[in-house]
């Protein structure tokens, strides 16, 4: 029989990569010359991707790309990323405590991004976490990617997690639009990369810390989403 699960999202979720990958735009930005980026006025696009960043980025100092050019500077930039992890990365206060107790209380775990898959398990092996998971599925894992449910289902499976026993965790739109499509209640973190309130987008629950992300919050959304009467 499949276990239950709690599957997680990875940057802004689980892990706070912002400033590694706002360091990496801003060398970027110096082969350019142009000026560094306030990281205060790009972190709400971190959760976006390298290449929407340097778009913002360039927007901001009113620049246009020329042809070709952001297809360069996002090579020079995965190439920096990937060249520094885990750097500044670390895991949010209370990550490695609410992965222990929900292990230890049977749950499976899982990482569902849209990172590419080989970065992410870069990233989580670098912080010593991989063997905490039971898969980790990036936007290249399937042929599919969040917001597409199937991405959801997909990491549940190769995970061995039951899906009618399932959770998410995210910080964003995309995220809560996935276990939602899935049918999958869902935890918002309100720390996260999100580019607006994400308790405006209606999620099962918002935590603004893991410590509340408790076995028994856990069991409760997935009993009220199996069973709608008792919610």
């Amino acid at each position: 029989m499949a276990e239950p699960i709690v599957v997680f999202d990875l940057d802004g979720t689980l892990i706070d990569t912002a400033p590694d990958l706002l360091d990496s735009l801003n060398r970027c930005l110096d082969t350019v010359g142009l000026k560094r980026t306030d990281p205060s006025e790009l972190r709400r696009f971190v959760g976006f991707g390298g290449r929407v960043m340097i778009e913002r980025a360039f927007e901001a100092h009113g620049k246009p790309l020329v042809d070709g050019q952001l297809d360069r500077l996002y090579g020079m930039f995965i190439e920096d990323y990937l060249g520094g992890i885990p750097g500044k990365s670390a895991p949010y206060p209370g990550v490695v405590d609410a992965l222990d107790r929900l292990s230890t209380a049977g749950y499976r775990l899982a990482i569902c991004t849209n990172k590419m898959e080989r970065h992410s398990k870069l990233l989580i092996e670098a912080l010593g976490l991989t063997d905490r998971f039971a898969a980790i599925c990036g936007q290249d894992t399937f042929p599919y990617r969040k917001p597409d449910p199937r991405h959801l289902f997909g990491t549940i499976e190769a995970a061995g997690g039951d899906v009618e026993r399932a959770l998410m965790v995210g910080d964003s739109r995309t995220d809560i639009d996935t276990a939602k499509a899935a049918g999958i209640p869902v935890i918002a973190v309100d720390f996260g990369y999100s580019d607006r309130p994400v308790g405006d987008l209606e999620p099962s629950k918002v935590v603004s810390h893991f410590n509340e992300l408790t076995v028994g919050l856990a069991g409760r959304l997935i009993d009220a989403a199996r069973s709608p009467a008792r919610a």
